[in-house]
């Protein structure tokens, strides 16, 4: 239940529109809901401004579908990372309006109508490869009703390519660099700009960036003041931490 669904239903309670009794029925499943798989957090999304998103790997496609239609008959967006085209074409015999994004690898829902933020993240990306990891933390910025602006492929390899965009990072609240091999991106960016810059290792590179671990390393060295780290492809992690930074002091009224 949101915020305002539920400032909603006790304004009618104390206007003696609703009885109790109905009111505790629709208040059954918050704070949440317990099945023999799972238990969905419900109360999240008043809690934290974002409902719970669903991590698919090491779920049946049962669970991920029953979790899935769950969520959505709350009203909120709802996210599912980590997933495949079968997996989604099973989540929309039950919930149709749902979608697939395909480089994200992710499944979505999105029932909430709000305007995108005034002030927005800057999405960069070393390179093509790092791109799927980039547009999880994007789809998972925007369902938090944050505005993105993704500039891909602008790595230190051609260092011209991101001075040539540096004016467009340079006006975001945040910014989210996406880098693999050495991830030396990071700390470039974070000697640009005066505003935060989530680090996000990827598992891309050949043998010696150990699937994630050389560009991990880097930008956990970074000599770039205020570089934070996320773990190695955790895009979906880089995504709602820009969110709450550029959300800034606008916490969601409870």
């Amino acid at each position: 239940m949101k915020p305002d669904d539920l400032r909603t239903l006790l304004n009618e309670v104390q206007a003696g529109k609703i009885p109790v009794d109905e009111a505790l029925e629709r208040l059954r499943y918050l704070p949440f809901e317990s099945l023999d798989f799972a238990t969905l957090d419900h109360h999240r999304h008043l809690r934290c401004g974002a409902p719970e998103v669903i991590y698919c790997p090491g779920k049946t496609t049962e669970h991920i579908v029953d979790i899935f239609s769950r969520l959505a008959a709350k009203g909120a967006n709802v996210l599912a990372t980590r997933t495949d085209r079968v997996t989604f074409e099973a989540v929309k015999a039950r919930t149709p309006q749902a979608e697939f994004e395909e480089r994200a690898r992710a499944i979505v829902l999105r029932q909430e109508q709000a305007e995108l933020s005034s002030g927005h993240i800057a999405l960069v990306s070393a390179g093509t490869s790092d791109i799927p990891i980039a547009e999880e933390a994007r789809i998972t910025a925007e369902l938090m009703h944050q505005r993105v602006e993704s500039m891909y492929d602008i790595g230190v390899a051609g260092l011209h390519r991101l001075l040539a965009r540096c004016r467009e990072i340079q006006t975001a609240n945040v910014v989210i660099v996406v880098a693999g091999m050495e991830g030396a991106l990071a700390s470039v960016v974070g000697g640009l700009v005066a505003v935060p810059v989530i680090a996000v290792p990827t598992s891309v590179g050949y043998g010696a960036s150990f699937n994630g671990i050389a560009p991990l390393l880097t930008m956990l060295n970074s000599c770039a003041a205020g570089v934070c780290v996320v773990n190695i492809d955790n895009g979906f992690g880089a995504g709602y931490l820009a969110a709450l930074i550029n959300r800034g002091h606008n916490k969601p009224d409870l």
